[in-house]
């Protein structure tokens, strides 16, 4: 039997996201006005209320009040993906971490490029906080959204920091 797939697109001060998710966990937060827009598939149901609870920590996110998500999540990928994006929610709030420093957190500590390489493959954007992940030199690298996205969520946390 198929399972039901659900689907929800939001407008944030980001500009719109697709939730896609299933009883099993959210499987997708993806931005619709960055650079890799993720296309809503045939046979998936659009239902706002499904997804109550990820919209109310978002709005919450957006205006400074959470700074961690209880979210229950349903990502797909290889067991290397998953311990990468395990180790990207562990970064703080208003914190960037580097690439290099997230390969050491998994024990791989010459896996920079595969962290890279996972990290935008991440499907889950901001509640797995990719977006903290810089290059060693500071600077902001590669974004699925595009990178006026990336400044934006940092530039939202560090506004609300002080609160941390």
């Amino acid at each position: 039997m198929k399972k039901e797939i659900f689907y929800y697109v939001l407008q944030s001060p980001v500009g719109r996201l697709l939730l896609v998710g299933d009883h099993g966990g959210l499987q997708r937060l993806q931005f619709q006005d960055g650079t890799h827009p993720h296309p809503i598939e045939s046979g998936w149901k659009k239902d706002r209320n499904f997804f109550n609870r990820i919209i109310s920590q978002l709005e919450e996110y957006f205006d400074g009040r959470r700074k961690r998500f209880s979210i229950k999540l349903s990502q797909q990928g290889t067991g290397f993906q998953q311990q990468v994006w395990k180790a990207l929610r562990t970064i703080p709030y208003g914190e960037t971490v580097s690439y290099s420093t997230i390969a050491r957190a998994i024990g791989k500590p010459t896996a920079s490029r595969a962290v890279g390489a996972a990290n935008g493959q991440n499907p889950i954007s901001i509640i797995v906080p990719c977006h903290r992940v810089i290059g060693a030199n500071g600077q902001l690298v590669g974004y699925g959204g595009g990178l006026p996205i990336k400044q934006s969520l940092l530039a939202l946390e560090q506004q609300y920091c002080g609160k941390c």
